[in-house]
């Protein structure tokens, strides 16, 4: 039997095609449908000088209990950077297709660009291309340029170096403005007193990933998915959303948006903190819808421990009323099981937990 050609996704030529290959059609029961979709309501948090911590740490702490979606504001991000970040992100997805595929991600691997990751799985594609690479906070403090190497390595210096010094400076307030908000949200779990910076130290010394998201406009919007229905196997998700929407978020029973608002930052927590927070809080299931008239862009900002950080939780957040849920874990072997053995879903983290088990009944030193 002949071996079905893999599919090339080429925004420029596909954006405007009424007929799309088989493999971006989502199941019906999976697909966005014809059904208005209600916006969600999530906490508007400011979090910057003058804000009152009582309150932010209360409504920080709700919105994680309640679906694990919030935005902030007063975040202390110039404008002038996330512009900068978007036209810089427009300069590069409007590249030639084999300009753009200088940077292709590797099987197995993490960043680069990819197009619609169509050389890792064969059916329900997402319809976008991202770029992805990794920022060290490491990096950072010892003077490198985080993700700006890397890019001036893949795209060479016309186009990466600029890309490169744009986002070094972006992750660097991401990282930072991450810190800030993890120390609220232990604050928030009831890590008080001598240990209320437990989440931010743990944090520290970040591996974190930025990603860039484009969405071309599509002509079958109610058949295919920007991105799967899937919880973030990352640790904090930051994500700047232009003008145009699509992010919607599984609350209450049904799918509900989360519309941009200008200057404003989604934040949602992912897998790790779920297993950080002894499942007190939740990883949310989350997805990308397009439309047929604009290409839709945001920057994420996935913040992630360094890589061999073992994740548990504090002591505080277990007792006999609440027993661990989790297996100790690190960040590489979560990251590694995303890439190589499971599409992320749903139930990402409880089914890496028993291949974790199931591995370590086997081999007990896999990840030590």
């Amino acid at each position: 039997m002949q071996q079905e050609q893999e599919v090339v996704f080429d925004a420029a030529v596909l954006s405007g095609q009424t007929e799309i290959p088989s493999q971006f059609i989502w199941p019906a029961e999976e697909s966005p449908g014809s059904v208005a979709v209600e916006e969600l309501e999530v906490a508007l948090i400011g979090v910057g000088a003058g804000a009152e911590r009582s309150s932010v740490v209360r409504q920080v702490g709700e919105a994680c209990e309640r679906h694990g979606f919030f935005l902030v504001v007063n975040h202390g991000i110039e404008a002038a950077l996330l512009e900068e970040a978007h036209r810089c992100m427009d300069a590069f997805f409007t590249l030639p297709l084999g300009e753009k595929q200088r940077a292709q991600r590797r099987a197995g691997e993490s960043c680069g660009y990819a197009s619609s990751f169509t050389g890792r799985f064969a059916s329900k594609l997402p319809w976008k291309e991202t770029l992805s690479f990794r920022y060290s906070s490491a990096g950072d403090e010892e003077g490198e340029e985080g993700g700006g190497e890397y890019l001036v390595r893949k795209l060479g210096a016309e186009h990466g170096r600029r890309l490169g010094e744009v986002y070094s400076r972006y992750c660097h307030e991401m990282s930072r403005l991450s810190l800030e908000l993890m120390e609220v949200l232990g604050e928030s779990l009831g890590i008080v007193g001598d240990r209320r910076h437990y989440f931010r130290r743990f944090f520290q010394r970040n591996d974190s990933i930025m990603r860039l998201n484009y969405y071309p406009a599509c002509q079958r919007p109610l058949d295919t998915l920007g991105t799967g229905p899937h919880c973030d196997p990352t640790s904090l998700t930051i994500l700047h959303q232009a003008h145009v929407g699509g992010l919607e978020v599984w609350a209450e029973g049904r799918w509900r948006a989360i519309r941009p608002r200008p200057g404003a930052l989604v934040v949602n927590v992912g897998d790790p903190i779920m297993a950080l927070s002894n499942a007190r809080y939740r990883s949310c299931l989350h997805r990308a819808v397009v439309n047929s008239t604009a290409p839709r862009r945001s920057l994420a900002f996935f913040l992630c421990p360094e890589m061999d950080t073992v994740v548990r939780p504090p002591e505080e957040l277990v007792d006999d009323h609440h027993p661990r849920v989790y297996p100790d874990f690190t960040w590489r072997a979560l990251l590694d099981f995303t890439q190589r053995h499971y599409r992320a879903d749903m139930r990402t983290l409880q089914a890496f937990s028993d291949w974790l088990n199931h591995h370590r009944h086997l081999q007990p030193t896999i990840y030590s």
